[in-house]
């Protein structure tokens, strides 16, 4: 559970923190899009340098990033299994009754794994990097223009900055429950999937029932401070473009043309 990287946010000064978080959020969408747009191993070779390149200026070990991706790996993995069992194509390399796996599904599978780790790093970049709150305020900046046709930009803006919020809080809370039940003799870490799936029922009513009580605490909160949907509010914190997003914007550009003319030539 500690592992779980999503809404976590690690202070820091390094050249990724100063940034603006609108540049961040924009450098992390373009990066989803050129990956989509990826099919070459030179292609997937360059995002993965540009990546490794961003992690480096971060300042952060790798081994917080590598943490963050084990949680997911059977998702990946199951992922992989499907892209390899179920891709026709030809040579045969293996035949187990329906299931056939070919040198295509080999190669797509390869590139459905390297494309999920690259787009969980690039957007943990993001969220170590951005407090909660600030990514919030830039989504809802660069929403703003939705708002001209009746977008309430500034409910989901809330709602994401709430949700990043509450998922570190939910898994510290799920350790908490699991220490107390592994105190009390329950173990979650033996039998077979089925005694383990069984062990993690107790979770879920004290899990549930303090996750209810947080957002009734949260919505009182909100309330007692006079807070109203649809109502325009001041920023006590603005959002500026500054020298280092200029830079970080050219990288951006360097990053497309290079990638554009990989794909191009391999």
């Amino acid at each position: 559970m500690n592992n779980i990287m999503i809404g976590r946010f690690v202070p820091g000064d390094s050249f990724i923190h100063r940034l603006d978080p609108r540049t961040k959020m924009i450098g992390t969408f373009l990066y989803i899009l050129v990956m989509l747009w990826a099919n070459s191993w030179a292609s997937y070779a360059w995002t993965a340098i540009f990546v490794l390149g961003l992690i480096r200026l971060t300042g952060q070990p790798f081994k917080l990033y590598w943490d963050g991706l084990k949680p997911i790996f059977w998702l990946i993995l199951f992922t992989v299994v499907l892209q390899l069992a179920f891709t026709p194509g030809t040579p045969v390399l293996y035949r187990l009754g329906p299931v056939v796996i070919t040198t295509p599904g080999l190669i797509n599978a390869i590139y459905v794994m390297i494309r999920f780790i690259l787009i969980i790093l690039m957007s943990t970049i993001l969220t170590l990097t951005t407090p909660p709150t600030s990514i919030a305020n830039a989504l809802e900046m660069l929403l703003g223009p939705l708002k001209k046709i009746k977008v309430p930009v500034a409910e989901l803006a809330l709602m994401l900055s709430i949700a990043l919020r509450l998922v570190p809080l939910l898994m510290d809370e799920t350790q908490k429950i699991m220490n107390a039940q592994k105190s009390r003799g329950m173990s979650f870490s033996t039998g077979g999937p089925v005694k383990r799936a069984k062990a993690i029922i107790p979770l879920l009513i004290p899990l549930f029932v303090g996750a209810l009580q947080r957002a009734l605490d949260l919505a009182n909160a909100m309330e007692v401070r006079g807070f109203r949907d649809a109502v325009q509010r001041t920023k006590y914190r603005v959002l500026h473009y500054e020298k280092n997003d200029g830079l970080a914007f050219a990288g951006l550009v360097v990053f497309v043309v290079v990638f554009v003319v990989t794909k191009r030539l391999f």
